[in-house]
């Protein structure tokens, strides 16, 4: 029984993030999503949705650029967008982890798919690597309890995989990605996302449940390929979206791939077979 129970809680994470491969909902269209206010100062381009609520101000765009999507300020698209995001983020908190990191700076650490936890703050001082190891359905879900704070022109890569948006930022507080950063991810803030300037996401979102999201000359694509790139070693570049997850301009469509169902299930099979043999002993 003790075994049953252990191989159900190593599968637990994986079966969450595939039962809610559409986990942000309609929030899933946006590149950036705030709560208060948007700003921008300069030519940020965005490729996706932009949108705010409950707050309903946006500003800097002209210069800023919008391509994929459009804007929502204030209005029913986006207050739904904030519910949704509302109920990722209380997905994304509730999953057991996997292995506690907290007080360790993510720079210089290799990783593979698992739920990371932080009791308090984030640092990412210089590269952190996330290896696939291979596989399509590969998943990184990092629980912060207060901030993220990246240093200058550190970086997220994903190696021997493809870049995809099974990749979570859950932060307790605010995100700050620092001067000419190149992100990878979708960040789930709770009050505000700061990205200065020319930082960049080229495969991810910045949302913000409560506060504002402030920009500076940066990109941010949820295309995964379509603007950018900040490499993916050995797993290419950013070719195009995930086969388990299709985002675009306006609908999203994300299903698990038929392995990841057979894997799982496959898993869940055996551990309730052995129980009944066990039993039956």
């Amino acid at each position: 029984m003790l075994r049953l129970r252990a191989i159900c809680f190593s599968v637990l994470p994986m079966l969450a993030i595939s039962a809610h491969a559409d986990t942000l909902g309609t929030a899933d269209t946006f590149a950036v999503l705030g709560g208060s206010t948007v700003t921008n100062t300069g030519t940020t381009t965005l490729d996706g949705n932009l949108g705010v609520s409950p707050g309903s101000a946006i500003t800097g765009f002209p210069p800023g650029i919008v391509t994929g999507g459009t804007q929502h300020a204030g209005d029913a698209v986006a207050l739904q967008a904030q519910s949704d995001l509302a109920n990722a983020y209380s997905i994304l908190a509730g999953l057991p982890a996997s292995s506690d990191l907290s007080g360790m700076d993510l720079g210089g650490l290799i990783l593979t798919s698992g739920v990371y936890h932080f009791g308090s703050s984030a640092q990412l001082t210089g590269p952190l690597t996330l290896n696939a190891q291979g596989s399509d359905n590969a998943f990184w879900v990092f629980q912060i309890g207060s901030g993220l704070t990246t240093a200058s022109n550190s970086s997220v890569q994903i190696i021997n995989g493809r870049p995809d948006d099974r990749l979570y930022w859950q932060v307790g507080s605010s995100a700050v990605l620092g001067t000419g950063t190149t992100f990878e991810g979708n960040i789930v803030a709770l009050t505000s996302i700061t990205l200065n300037t020319g930082a960049t996401i080229p495969c991810g979102r910045a949302l913000a449940r409560n506060g504002a999201v402030t920009m500076d000359t940066d990109v941010i694509s949820i295309g995964c390929g379509d603007i950018g790139s900040a490499g993916s070693g050995g797993g290419g570049g950013f070719s195009g979206e995930s086969g388990s997850f299709s985002t675009g301009g306006g609908t999203s469509s994300a299903v698990p791939e038929p392995s990841s169902y057979a894997l799982l299930l496959s898993t869940v099979l055996g551990a309730v077979l052995l129980s009944r043999k066990l039993r039956q002993v």
